[in-house]
């Protein structure tokens, strides 16, 4: 398995990055002067499609917009003149005066797009929630519905923003009691009425074009259950942020990806149990049909359970052990807010806790494949704890040694934190 190249600095330490955005098509401009050790990664697109990341050094003087486009040509030429080419545009001098056929389908797709609800499940954080539906209700899509699920909340104040804010401008709102980021997303489900299901977080902004583009690639293959899309940072300012960023991985590349057991199957052999190569649950949608046949989402896992996460990964397996196609999708595009003082220690082990909650689910649900599963065990604990694997490479001599540690405590705590949920124990 190949890890795409995203951009991201791979030396000089964790110094803050200061992040923009080019399209193309609207012509490349200069960047302002960023002093000091901070450092500019600009995320360049084209026709609203994510390309890839250019990352400039710290720059003392205006970078003029020649040079900012020659660099974005150096790295990115090859993937601008593919896009190009599917546009049929035959040169760069076309990008800003044509109609590309890009814009033409997309439009095309706004006619038939189905009917879709979009389930933000919440607790306790009232101003980022408000800073997400903000963002969704700015969604280029012409029929959808927000659905917002506060999970055993401590506090009215969810119930209050919604109300006083945003019900009148069509944002349901559903009080889940029982804890559990499985349960809250199977109450969404259950509100529903969308063909299509789309999920993020409360802490997510999410692009003017993300729903769009997760309904239109469930076109993209034969028998498309879910789909995933491109998580970016919204700042890398201070550490824990830039940690989060090296080791999360939440970012899969600027390619669409197809997975299933047949024409599309990877060549890793940890298919389909690395189920974290999909995408993540900050940026899924499922068809409903595909939902209601897994049966949702595993209470027993999820944040706010014993099992501290996993409820993604297991969905994501559900589908494509059942016959469904899994797109990932890059111009689905959402930026994840990543706390800016997080205690990683935790947040580190709960991900290593979600990742083997999950596996051990996949056992306890049907036991026969212990059988496949122990066999691929040394190729998994290669790519997982192994410090040259493509999971690991090039950030865990950013990344201190004991939040490694922390994830590796959380991999040994996650079957029994599943369990424990599983049979209801406190």
């Amino acid at each position: 398995m190949v890890t795409e190249d995203l951009g991201w600095p791979r030396t000089g330490g964790l110094c803050p990055v200061r992040l923009l955005e080019v399209e193309l098509g609207e012509g490349v401009p200069a960047l302002p002067a960023a002093p000091g050790p901070r450092r500019t990664t600009v995320l360049v697109r084209l026709h609203g499609q994510p390309l890839g990341m250019v990352e400039i050094e710290a720059l003392a003087a205006e970078l003029p917009a020649a040079e900012l486009a020659a660099r974005i040509t150096d790295r990115l030429g090859e993937a601008i003149a593919k896009h190009l080419e599917q546009d049929g545009l035959a040169v760069p001098d076309e990008l800003v005066a044509a109609v590309p056929e890009c814009l033409v389908e997309r439009r095309a797709f706004l006619e038939r797009a189905p009917f879709a609800t979009v389930v933000v499940a919440t607790r306790d954080r009232p101003d980022r929630l408000a800073d997400c539906l903000e963002s969704l209700l700015a969604l280029e899509y012409p029929q959808y519905e927000v659905v917002v699920v506060d999970n055993a909340p401590r506090t009215e104040a969810a119930a209050e923003l919604v109300r006083d804010s945003f019900a009148a401008r069509g944002v349901r709102y559903v009080r889940e009691e029982r804890p559990g980021l499985a349960v809250a997303h199977n109450r969404g489900v259950e509100e529903a009425r969308g063909s299509v299901v789309a999920f993020t977080d409360d802490d997510v902004l999410v692009d003017r074009l993300w729903l769009l583009e997760l309904a239109r690639a469930f076109e993209a293959g034969e028998n498309v259950g879910c789909v995933t899309g491109l998580i970016l940072p919204s700042e890398l300012e201070t550490s824990a942020q830039l940690v989060l960023e090296h080791f999360s991985r939440l970012a899969k590349g600027f390619s669409r990806q197809l997975f299933d057991t047949g024409a599309n199957r990877p060549a890793s052999q940890l298919f389909p149990y690395a189920a974290g190569l999909f995408g993540s649950g900050a940026n899924m949608a499922f068809s409903a049909e595909a939902l209601r046949r897994v049966g949702g989402f595993d209470p027993a896992t999820g944040t706010g359970t014993r099992a501290r996460g996993g409820d993604d990964l297991a969905a994501f397996f559900d589908v494509v052990s059942l016959g469904y196609t899994l797109v990932y999708e890059p111009a689905a595009l959402v930026r994840h807010r990543h706390a800016r003082d997080a205690d990683l220690r935790r947040q580190l082990f709960d991900y290593g806790a979600g990742l083997t909650a999950y596996l051990t689910r996949t056992v306890v649900g049907r036991p026969a494949r212990m059988l496949d599963i122990a066999r691929r065990v040394p190729r998994g604990l290669a790519h997982g704890l192994g410090r040259r694997s493509t999971r690991n490479a090039g950030w865990q001599a950013l990344v201190p040694r004991e939040l490694v540690r922390a994830e590796r405590r959380g991999m040994l705590y996650g079957p029994f934190g599943y369990l424990a949920a599983r049979w209801g124990r406190p």
